[in-house]
């Protein structure tokens, strides 16, 4: 059996690597439908000795089928956000202490102790709606911070804005996390000159502004809150662990979390560092679930094991999840 402290120990790539083969076992055994995927790519289990033998579980099966390994009964189920009508992602936990362990370990590893800081939410778009697992997380993080200033803002901004001054003003260690088109909108209506605020973004527009590339984003935010960088959370509803970004876009990755890039041609063979690629993600944290996901984000991979975004795959020609057919 493998326990928590397995998971969340790890400190060499070897030592990974060796787990990782062992969840990829055990989840093959335990995981009617990751064994049905395995099955269908004729994969050996007995031959798979390396990660990159491992058969990713593409991330559209979240959207059809329940996900879990082992027969624990399902205590949380995180949903994605999506346009209306169309089809969300679910993910059946059946233990969040895993997730919880998780998040406040790899929020220690980047930023030390949660109760250092103010931890300020602009998450509009995920408060509106049930089943998120960012809102779980955050809240969590509030909490931990043990501090009466932290707190959810949905769209009373000119509050957020004066206790954002007062706090950086103060000398107070602020954690501001927000979805993109949130703190666009702070900074039109705000300039700000931060000297102790960590800007985190989480990602996505959510249809309310047009997409824009990092570096032109980053740029708007960075003059807008007069910070020097702004820091990225790379999560997703399917997984249970996060990467950061501490500026330039650059991810690393907690120690029980590895990312593969494979070829946009061919699903099952990978792409040299430096390389755009498909994004396969390796969260050993999703142990009750599947640990092993290509996800629909194009990505490059560096020799050190940091990884950036680029973008994603075109819904209507995603060449690297073409094996939807179970």
């Amino acid at each position: 059996m493998i326990s928590p402290d397995d998971i969340f120990n790890i400190t060499s790539q070897k030592q990974f690597e060796k787990i990782a083969l062992k969840v990829f076992r055990h989840q093959h055994e335990n995981n009617i439908v990751y064994r049905e995927f395995c099955n269908f790519l004729g994969t050996d289990k007995q031959q798979v000795k390396s990660l990159e033998a491992i058969p990713f579980l593409p991330i559209q099966f979240f959207k059809s089928r329940d996900v879990i390994t082992g027969a624990g009964s399902v205590q949380e189920t995180f949903t994605s956000s999506g346009t209306t009508g169309a089809i969300t992602s679910k993910h059946l936990v059946t233990d969040v202490s895993w997730y919880e362990r998780s998040f406040r370990q790899a929020f220690s590893q980047f930023y030390g102790n949660i109760e250092d800081y103010v931890v300020l939410a602009l998450l509009p778009s995920y408060l509106e709606r049930e089943g998120s697992s960012l809102i779980y997380m955050v809240n969590d993080l509030i909490e931990g911070s043990n501090n009466p200033d932290s707190g959810f803002y949905l769209h009373n901004y000119d509050e957020l804005i004066q206790k954002l001054i007062t706090l950086d003003e103060s000398g107070q260690n602020v954690l501001l996390i927000g979805v993109t088109y949130a703190l666009l909108d702070l900074v039109e209506k705000q300039q700000f000159q931060l000297q102790n605020t960590v800007i985190m973004e989480t990602g996505g527009m959510k249809g309310k502004r047009k997409e824009m590339i990092r570096e032109e984003l980053h740029e708007i935010l960075c003059s807008g809150f007069g910070v020097s960088s702004i820091h990225s959370e790379y999560g997703m509803t399917e997984l249970l662990s996060q990467a950061y970004s501490l500026g330039d876009g650059i991810f690393e990755c907690p120690n029980w979390m590895h990312i593969l890039t494979r070829d946009t041609e061919d699903a099952l063979s990978y792409v040299g560092f430096g390389k755009t690629g498909g994004v396969n993600v390796i969260d050993l944290a999703n142990i009750n679930s599947c640990s092993f996901i290509a996800t629909q984000d194009l990505g490059k991979k560096y020799p050190d094991g940091s990884f950036e975004v680029l973008g994603r795959f075109d819904n209507s020609d995603i060449r690297g999840c073409n094996l939807m057919v179970l």
